[in-house]
């Protein structure tokens, strides 16, 4: 059990302490600051004919699609902070998962910003109605997340009042196990797919790659499947802590939620929209209905000890 203990202790420093998390921040904001300037420079060798590129890879025929880059860097180390604060606040993970999704939807319009079309009426072009789409989006996103926070704060506020117990300590160690063992898989995951993105979009010669591939849909598709299965089993896991009604909802709703997430990487267009917006908008709801029921609990609790 000692030895149990002190290899835990060794893993958590290494991958989930406070100065591996700050060295993680460090690292991805170098690499998103060199990659885009080598994007950036690539942009120019292709414009000054030096090198011939596939007509089909968007990413390098504007230097506005260069903030591409930067900002997957970014979305990285979202992640990595998802998994850092997993075991840390259910809230604040969650609250992750919504920046990531909102992100995506930036660096998408970033994209996009490079296919819209001034020529015919507005609406009358794809890229347009998207890129209003991700606008709209995004702004909603931005205030529902504002709504999220400040309702966190008040649940931390809610939980600091109730009594800590051994079973509470021996859960929050168990979800720091779950977070180790998605550190490597989040690594391997994203090493494979980015490696696989690259090839396909700028390497590939198939007459089938016909138009860049969203690399969305090969990392966080499978990346949102893995957290549904992880907070299945927290859910199931809780019981043990405690079978009170309000929390089953709030952690269900969460999972409702980040499913809604994962399904949206399978469509396009006005149903993506409407999928994220609805799986923030469902997710701000159930945490606001938990709060009531958590400061109805540590207004009796604080009676019963007076």
């Amino acid at each position: 059990m000692k030895q149990y203990n002190t290899v835990f202790q060794f893993l958590y420093r290494l991958l989930l302490s406070v100065e591996t998390k700050k060295r993680a921040e460090k690292f991805f904001v170098s690499m998103a600051i060199i990659f885009f300037l080598v994007h950036l420079s690539i942009i120019v060798i292709i414009d000054l004919g030096w090198i011939d590129t596939p007509k089909y890879s968007k990413l390098l025929s504007n230097p506005i699609a260069a903030i591409y880059t930067p900002f997957s860097f970014i979305l990285i180390y979202e992640v990595y902070l998802l998994i850092y604060y997993l075991p840390k606040s259910t809230t604040i993970y969650i609250g992750k998962q919504y920046e990531i999704i909102t992100l995506i939807i930036i660096r998408r319009i970033f994209k996009d910003l490079t296919k819209l079309d001034f020529k015919d009426n507005w609406f009358d072009s794809a890229p347009n109605v998207n890129f209003t789409l991700d606008i709209l989006a995004t702004i909603m996103l931005f205030l529902l997340l504002f709504f999220f926070y400040k309702l966190s704060k008040e649940n931390e506020i809610n939980q600091s009042k109730i009594q800590k117990t051994t079973a509470i300590a021996s859960f929050i160690k168990l979800k720091n196990i779950f977070a180790i063992i998605l550190i490597p898989v989040f690594l391997s995951l994203s090493i494979y797919s980015l490696g696989h993105w690259i090839y396909e979009n700028f390497f590939s010669i198939a007459e089938i790659v016909t138009k860049m591939k969203d690399i969305n849909k090969i990392f966080f598709d499978d990346f949102f499947t893995i957290l549904i299965l992880i907070e299945v089993l927290l859910l199931l896991f809780s019981f043990f802590l405690s079978d009170k009604f309000s929390k089953v909802i709030r952690n269900s709703g969460f999972i409702i939620s980040t499913i809604l997430i994962k399904l949206s990487f399978g469509t396009e267009g006005f149903l993506n929209t409407i999928l994220i917006v609805s799986a923030v908008l469902f997710g701000v709801i159930i945490l606001a209905i938990h709060n009531k029921y958590e400061t109805l609990d540590a207004k009796a609790q604080t009676s019963f000890e007076e």
